[in-house]
Order: structure tokens, then C-alpha cells, then sequence
């Protein structure tokens, strides 16, 4: 079961609601003591239904963690769609400004406090979850990818496995680089990283950047899953078929 929620991010957008899905596996409904591990995603509006996405096309994660009977809760929180850089906003944890989009003020950081402080817990009082560190994971695309990356070794103590999945590591390089050198990552971190082959020429030096920050991931300890995806694009329709790949690294050894 799917369930959509209107909710609200003070901190970030006031009263303005936006879409919140959460997927509930049927044994939850079977056996009222079940308990499961939690996946956060981001662009939680491409995450189900083609219905709701933005092109049109979705990531379809119910159809394969139904087909799969893997026993999971997943929350998705859609995005800010102001055209006023909103997303991009709330998506970054620095402050940038390039050619490309201009300036961006970053509101990460607020993203995140809300997410492990607000809205965790509120999914934790709702939902039979298991609500410890080793059960919590954290995924996402694009900009969604590198919050993901920011999460899981920025807020550690929250969550213990990510999904970074085409990161935006292309600009604030070197706040990023030293983001993630001073994080306190535990041993036991798993980070699946990929990127598309053909997304490489999207940015310079991309190859190296991908290169470079998992190798800061590696140095650091974090137990990295690292790949290039053959002819793989920027789209949800790529990203779909990386679900299988990231949901085994997530689930490895649980």
C-alpha cells in the first residue's frame, strides 16, 4: 500500500504543503508485531507514479520491492518546485553560484535537521518501523544523490547505508572534499555510488570528481560500492534499472 500525505516544511517553505508517499508492505497489515527497515528518498514525487512524475516517468519502486517481497517501509518527500532555484535550494548543502543556475542559496542543512528531527520521528510514531541507525537508509538522484551522500556522513549517527545514485559532486568541490573528509563515518557505513557513462560529459572533469570522492568515501572507511553504469543516462528511466544493483548493497549482510 502506497499512502500520500499533504504535508508541511516550516523551516523551508512555511505553509506551503507539498506530497509525502509512504510505502507500507502488506505483512505489515498481516501481523500487527512486524517491524521493518526504513529507505528516505528524495523527489518522493518520482518515486511510485508515472502519474506524479515530472517526466512523466517514475522509478517504479513499489513494483520491485512487491515483486521482490523484499520487507521494507519507504518514505518519499517530493521536492521544491519553485522555479526560483527551489530545489536546488533545498538540495544543497552549500551556497553556490554558477553559469548554469546562477546563485543558489543552500538549505541543506535545514532540509536535513528537519528530516532527522521533525519528520523521522513522526514516521517512527506512525509507522512499524525499526527505528535504529542499522535499519535506516537513504536514497536519491541527481542532487537527491548528493543528499544522500551528505546524510550518510553527515548525520551518521541517523543512517547507516545510502544510495547516491548520478551525485551532483560537480560544483562547491572543495567544500564537499572537506565535508566529507571531517565526517565521522563509522566502520560499518555501506554507500553505493554510481554514475551513467554517458553523463560524463554533462560537467568537466567529471570522471575524475566521481573518482575523487569515492576515494575520499574509501579513505575514510565507508564500505563503498562504486559503479559505472554502461550507457547510463541522467533520467528515472536509467535509475530504474540501477534498483536492483542498490537495493542489494543496501540489503547485503542485513
Amino acid at each position: 500500500m502506497i499512502k500520500k500525505w499533504r504535508i508541511r516544511i516550516p523551516s523551508l517553505t512555511g505553509n506551503k504543503t507539498r506530497r509525502a508517499y509512504i510505502y507500507i508492505p502488506d505483512e505489515a497489515f498481516e501481523d500487527a508485531s512486524a517491524r521493518f527497515p526504513v529507505l528516505y528518498m528524495f523527489d518522493g514525487h518520482n518515486v511510485f507514479f508515472d502519474s506524479d512524475a515530472t517526466y512523466g516517468k517514475s522509478w517504479g519502486m513499489a513494483g520491485y520491492v512487491e515483486e521482490t517481497q523484499l520487507p521494507m517501509i519507504i518514505v518519499a518527500v517530493e521536492c521544491n518546485h519553485s522555479p526560483d532555484n527551489g530545489r536546488l535550494s533545498e538540495y544543497s548543502p552549500f551556497t553556490f553560484r554558477n553559469d548554469e543556475v546562477g546563485h543558489v542559496h543552500g538549505r541543506g542543512f535545514t532540509y536535513m535537521e528537519w528530516m532527522v528531527n521533525r519528520f523521522k520521528p513522526l514516521i517512527d510514531r506512525k509507522y512499524p518501523t525499526i527505528p535504529d541507525r542499522e535499519h535506516t537508509f537513504i536514497a536519491g538522484s541527481s542532487m537527491g544523490g548528493l543528499m544522500s551522500l551528505f546524510a550518510v556522513t553527515v548525520y551518521n549517527s541517523v543512517f547507516s547505508r545510502a544510495a547516491c545514485l548520478s551525485p551532483s559532486v560537480w560544483f562547491a568541490t572543495r567544500r564537499l572534499d572537506e565535508m566529507l573528509r571531517s565526517a565521522d563515518i563509522a566502520p560499518d557505513t555501506v554507500i553505493y555510488m554510481d554514475y551513467g557513462a554517458n553523463e560524463f560529459g554533462n560537467h568537466f572533469n567529471m570522471r575524475r570528481r566521481f573518482a575523487t570522492v569515492a576515494g575520499i568515501l574509501i579513505e575514510k572507511g565507508a564500505n563503498v560500492n562504486c559503479r559505472i553504469v554502461p550507457d547510463g543516462d541522467h533520467c528515472e528511466a536509467s535509475w530504474e534499472k540501477q534498483i536492483p544493483f542498490f537495493m542489494d548493497t543496501l540489503f547485503y549482510e542485513l
